[in-house]
């Protein structure tokens, strides 16, 4: 009826039912993190039915490129429009892939509905957190975070169990269709308990620079993704991507200088807690990817254990993370920002160490606590990191700071698999060339599959093994590299109390 804008904590934001908005929020988060596990499990079988084996890892990098390359223009618009209409849209798209993916009948169409299924996931994570910082106090916040941090623990463990039985009983189509009532209870829950008061004004929208940042993120993605696989390094079709990122870069930079209302305010870069929060995001992401990417490939083809328990090292980092969110919550409280985050820092670095000085006879066991480690150092640092963030902008730029520190996580994501992937490739190569040049990396696959490897002999299967353990070792140094990193940059977070707003 064209009410003016009043200070936050009007009588009509009030009316908001706050339990019921944190229970459509979290199942719009469930939504998206299930996605991930319960689409891995499917994808033996989605291969085997569309083929296309060559496309396979596409699957993936489609959906995370359009999910990292909206992400921060959702948060902004979040902040110009309000967080409902925002993330009803990339509900309504998401659901949308989700529903023309399990109609794909080939790999590429697979390839481009889940590119649709991504650009609405960049706008559920982010917004889903930021409406929590809205709603809630940063005291209550610093609680909150902890239920948000155990949808990704649940999601971890029922992801594989429920993308399991619906391929063996079903059809894998329905790994992609459970999604719809999970969205539709979302957007439901959303419209009829979250009230906003927006203020209603004719807005600038900084085009220009959503089409630059888009460009700037997709080229360096491509780059990364391509980089060593697809095109060897040095390639004119690398080369050409590198200066199309580096002008698109310099170009966003200039325009948002310039723009009213920019995607990326800089401005809130010069917060120094912003500052370091986003790098150590980005830091902990190639962590992140390291741990989980490689850990499986150890224990399946070093340790010789089954894909089930390789599986279940990794599920106690996701164990790990909602506890420790939890623990985060409440010792920000009582002691503070930084403090939470130097300790959540140390158990990264500690859980590090478990992997460099891991061995064949450590056994699963001592991959599963460094794993737990690992995720109890994300949910210490996310959890103080998220809350800070959110307690030192106001409403209008809390959106695109929340989303500015997930995509440097998820650009963290992005490098680490290549750095790491390239990393693992090249000292494969140079141990065996050392030691059996008639191997090539291609050959490790068959530690991996209890049969194969049965099948290779004694001194061959050594060499096989000594050299992916020599190789990972020298990925997990680089990942304790980044650890220490990470240590570093948490001590010159400044101190600060949670103070209740």
């Amino acid at each position: 009826m064209g009410l003016d804008m009043e200070v936050l904590g009007t009588p009509k934001r009030k009316q908001t039912k706050k339990s019921l908005v944190l229970a459509s929020v979290m199942l719009a988060m469930f939504m998206g993190a299930i996605e991930a596990t319960i689409v891995s499990t499917a994808m033996p079988a989605i291969v085997a039915d569309l083929g296309g084996f060559t496309l396979y890892s596409w699957v993936f990098s489609a959906y995370l490129l359009m999910n990292s390359v909206t992400v921060l223009i959702y948060g902004k618009l979040s902040d110009l429009f309000g967080r409902k209409p925002i993330l009803t849209i990339g509900i309504i798209i998401f659901l949308i892939g989700s529903i023309l993916c399990g109609f794909a009948g080939t790999m590429k169409t697979l390839i481009i509905f889940r590119l649709i299924q991504g650009f609405g996931a960049g706008a559920v994570t982010p917004i889903a957190t930021t409406i929590v910082g809205d709603i809630y106090t940063t005291e209550e916040r610093a609680k909150i975070q902890g239920y948000l941090s155990s949808v990704w623990g649940i999601s971890a463990i029922t992801g594989p169990a429920v993308g399991g039985l619906l391929v063996q009983y079903v059809s894998w189509h329905y790994v992609f269709w459970i999604n719809i009532p999970l969205g539709l209870l979302s957007l439901l829950g959303l419209w009829l308990f979250l009230h906003e008061d927006v203020a209603k004004k004719k807005h600038k929208i900084d085009y220009l620079g959503a089409i630059l940042l888009t460009i700037t993120i997709s080229t360096l993605m491509f780059f990364l993704v391509e980089g060593g696989s697809r095109w060897p390094w040095g390639s004119w079709q690398l080369n050409v991507l590198l200066i199309v990122f580096v002008l698109a870069l310099i170009a966003f930079v200039f325009q948002e200088g310039r723009a009213t209302e920019p995607v990326m305010p800089f401005s809130i870069w010069k917060e120094r807690s912003i500052f370091i929060a986003n790098m150590t995001s980005l830091t902990s992401g190639i962590i992140l990817i390291g741990i989980s990417s490689f850990l499986p490939t150890f224990v399946q083809g070093v340790m010789e254990q089954a894909p089930i328990v390789a599986g279940f090292t990794l599920t106690t980092m996701s164990i790990g993370w909602p506890i420790a969110s939890t623990l985060s919550g409440r010792m920000l409280i009582s002691i503070g920002y930084r403090k939470t985050s130097i300790i959540g820092g140390a158990f990264l670095v500690v859980g590090s160490v478990a992997f460099v000085t891991m061995s064949a006879s450590s056994g699963p066991i001592w991959a599963a606590i460094g794993s737990f480690l690992v995720g109890a150092g994300m949910g210490f640092t996310s959890t103080a990191f998220i809350v800070s963030i959110q307690s030192t902008v106001d409403w209008q730029q809390r959106g695109i700071a929340t989303a500015a520190n997930m995509f440097m996580r998820n650009l963290g994501n992005t490098i680490g698999a290549a750095l790491l992937g390239g990393i693992l490739n090249n000292r494969m190569v140079y141990y065996f060339s050392k030691n059996n040049k008639s191997l090539t990396i291609e050959d490790a696959n068959k530690l991996l599959k209890a049969e194969e490897r049965s099948q290779l002999t004694k001194s061959v299967k050594g060499v096989l093994q000594e050299g992916l353990t020599f190789s990972l070792h020298n990925v997990y140094y680089v990942v304790l590299a980044f650890a220490v990193i990470s240590m570093l940059l948490i001590l010159f977070i400044p101190k600060k109390k949670v103070e209740s707003q």
